[in-house]
């Protein structure tokens, strides 16, 4: 019993050993390695979770634990990924813009203030308010990776712009803690009725991933984001 009350804190600890690695690949521009080790971190933190369920042994040390994690791997890492973005596209005279970079943190600000909330928000148990932290940052780390393998010269310039970096920033901050609710991912039976909005989106994801591949992340994040707003709209309309 001593051994699995520790199981999940010690997946949960190898989550923030893998942000914390993943920053320091982030801090070298090594984005394929940091997206890399940020996806092996938010893959630890959906098992540590199911193993503190698995083994009953849930604890608050446990739901603290997770936050910090968290903090590290999908709230400092995705901030520090946007600095590193604005400040590679300063111009070398841009002496009155010097410190736009740090405006990426606001992602990281608005990670802390969702990870906080989420806490002590009892309405997140089966379902999301607001996008879930790790989703936002595969979004913002799958950035880099775009403009590196992309040919779109429309797509190139948008995300070299220290403008539209801004607003991608202040938008991720503003849709972690807006109050709209998103369908999650659990499955609690196999009926595919009362589970169609997750195949949907699931089908739809691989499609765009073997078509679009880098390109699919964010999309796949903002059509997410897209069927949870409709789905709200048809469950109203059904109520």
């Amino acid at each position: 019993m001593t051994i699995k009350k520790h199981i999940p804190n010690i997946i949960t600890l190898l989550n923030l050993a893998s942000g914390c690695i993943a920053l320091v690949f982030a801090f070298h521009r090594a984005f394929e390695m940091a997206f890399l080790f940020v996806a092996l971190g938010i893959f630890l933190d959906f098992f540590d979770g199911f193993f503190a369920r698995l083994f009953k042994v849930a604890s608050p040390l446990g739901l603290q634990l997770d936050s910090l994690a968290d903090m590290v791997t999908s709230g400092v890492v995705p901030g520090l990924v946007l600095y590193e973005m604005m400040i590679s596209n300063l111009a070398a005279d841009a002496d009155t813009i010097q410190y736009f970079p740090y405006l990426g943190f606001i992602v990281t600000l608005g990670s802390c203030y969702r990870l906080a909330n989420f806490n002590i928000d009892t309405r997140q148990t089966d379902s999301f308010i607001g996008l879930p932290t790790p989703a936002n940052t595969l979004f913002i780390l799958s950035l880099p990776l775009v403009l590196k393998n992309t040919e779109s010269l429309m797509v190139i310039e948008a995300l070299t712009n220290q403008w539209v970096l801004l607003l991608i920033a202040l938008l991720s901050a503003y849709i972690l803690n807006a109050e709209i609710p998103l369908f999650s991912l659990k499955v609690k039976n196999f009926s595919i009725a009362k589970n169609a909005i997750q195949v949907i989106f699931l089908v739809l994801s691989l499609i765009l991933v073997l078509l679009l591949h880098y390109l699919a992340i964010p999309m796949v994040i903002v059509l997410y984001i897209i069927l949870s707003v409709i789905n709200n709209k048809f469950l109203k309309k059904q109520l």
